[in-house]
């Protein structure tokens, strides 16, 4: 019971912004510039989080009211608040369909990352259900794994990746590697290092999780998205998925930051529209499936068109 007393402060009260202190997630703290930006990313999550516990009946206006660049991590946030209100109102909240609907309809792949946060770092005492949407519906696999890791740090994710494999384990630990681009602020020798670590089964997932978070966040130029690539080997077409997923979503979203911009030309040779529309080419025949084994078949195809573009 405290622990269902504890959620329900939070989903009443929100989240304090010092979660998003790299010093407080004892996260790398030796590269001041990028540690900035991706602290911000994170402050913008919360944010996202704190509008949609005053305003979750319609959140939308606060939410645009923020910086064009950083409203996917916000509606992101909004997201988590909406999954953990459901599952304490049995669902009659209708606080994820809420922030689905309208100018929402832009962030639904942020969204659905968002709903699996609730998945992990509240603690839920009751089940937290994978969104019915289908297709989309497994990215709050990724938003689990990248919140047990940004909460958990690297143990989490060491521990994450030692799990026994399947479907699902593969998202979780693709959202691992997508928060270990923050926990190692953005240095491609830390997140390299790493990941060399982790068991071998898991390395290709992690690399598909840094090529979203390099090209959604940001930090990363030209000669560091090369090595990058250089770095995940015989997985550069993972980490190639993970990068269109990206680019997909800032399309989607009407706002590609230049460094999305630049990582679509310099990865693939493409504009963000063009590779954009390969994520959706890629997703014909799958998008009204809600099994795992097409959101994995659609993710093996955009790893062969990442293969042909290298």
């Amino acid at each position: 019971m405290q622990r269902v007393r504890d959620v329900t402060r939070v989903v009443r009260v929100g989240l304090p912004l010092d979660l998003a202190d790299f010093e407080k997630r004892r996260f790398r703290l030796d590269r001041p510039e990028w540690r900035e930006v991706l602290e911000g990313h994170a402050a913008h999550f919360l944010r996202g989080f704190n509008i949609a516990v005053r305003q979750w009946r319609d959140p939308h206006s606060a939410l645009g009211a923020l910086p064009v660049e950083e409203r996917g991590f916000a509606y992101e946030g909004a997201a988590m608040h909406a999954a953990v209100r459901d599952v304490l109102t049995a669902g009659r909240a209708h606080a994820r369909a809420r922030l689905l609907a309208g100018p929402g309809q832009d962030y639904t792949h942020l969204i659905h990352v968002g709903c699996g946060w609730a998945l992990v770092p509240l603690r839920v005492p009751l089940p937290v259900p994978i969104p019915p949407t289908p297709l989309l519906r497994w990215l709050a696999l990724d938003g689990a794994g990248f919140a047990e890791t940004y909460f958990g740090g690297l143990a989490a994710l060491r521990r994450r990746c030692r799990a026994g494999p399947s479907l699902r384990w593969q998202s979780r630990v693709a959202g691992c590697g997508r928060a270990l681009w923050f926990a190692e602020s953005a240095d491609v020798d830390g997140v390299a290092a790493v990941i060399a670590e982790a068991p071998a089964p898991a390395r290709p997932h992690l690399w598909s999780g840094i090529g979203l978070a390099s090209c959604y966040a940001g930090c990363a130029d030209e000669s560091a998205l090369d090595a990058l690539r250089a770095a995940s080997g015989p997985h550069a077409a993972h980490y190639g998925q993970g990068a269109l997923f990206a680019i997909a979503a800032r399309q989607r979203s009407g706002v590609v930051p230049e460094h999305t911009r630049r990582a679509a030309e310099h990865l693939f040779g493409a504009d963000p529209t063009e590779a954009a529309g390969w994520t959706d080419e890629a997703a014909v025949g799958l998008v009204s499936s809600t099994d795992i084994a097409a959101y994995g078949e659609w993710k093996a195809r955009l790893r062969r068109v990442a293969e042909q573009r290298r």
